[in-house]
């Protein structure tokens, strides 16, 4: 990894410390699977983001976890709410995916999710998706991890995983 600068493109200051750098370089080498996570506000409003944080805790009970930042604007709800919806993407997912990680007023205008179990929002077309109940939220630092027990879900059409990978959502190759 070379430490000497900071990618100038990334926003990143140029005095960004070598812990930071070596950080942020790693972890965009670091492939990982898109999911999208929902939930709905007190009021009923929906809410979601995109995650790549996405991991299976245990399967005996069914617990996953994701992390995201405190400052995140799906925050003050997934902090207040009891369930949220995650979703497994597929490539055939990946406008679905720029759509719950852009302008947080155009997330949900329109048909490409419905109200589902407990009325929260579920993306149509997904891979699977699953209804968990909020376990835990852990703050570390500026962020949460968040742990859930899955409660039901369902399987959707199979699809080669969407994986986001140095900045760009990919179809991943051949096996080796």
């Amino acid at each position: 990894m070379n430490s000497a600068s900071p990618d100038p493109t990334d926003g990143a200051v140029s005095d960004a410390t070598p812990d930071l750098v070596a950080f942020r370089q790693a972890f965009r080498r670091h492939a990982a699977g898109v999911a999208i996570v929902t939930a709905q506000r007190e009021d009923g409003t929906p809410v979601g983001f995109t995650a790549t944080s996405l991991a299976s805790l245990a399967a005996v009970p069914p617990l996953a976890t994701f992390n995201m930042a405190l400052s995140a604007s799906s925050w003050p709800a997934i902090a207040e709410t009891d369930r949220v919806v995650i979703h497994t993407l597929g490539v055939r997912n990946r406008e679905v995916a720029q759509i719950l990680s852009g302008d947080n007023q155009q997330r949900f205008l329109g048909d490409h999710w419905y109200r589902g179990p407990h009325g929260l929002p579920v993306i149509r077309d997904t891979t699977a998706w699953m209804v968990g109940r909020i376990l835990e939220r852990t703050q570390v630092h500026n962020s949460a991890v968040v742990i859930v027990q899955i409660e039901e879900g369902a399987l959707g059409e199979d699809d080669a995983p969407l994986v986001y990978h140095e900045r760009t959502y990919w179809r991943p190759g051949t096996p080796v």
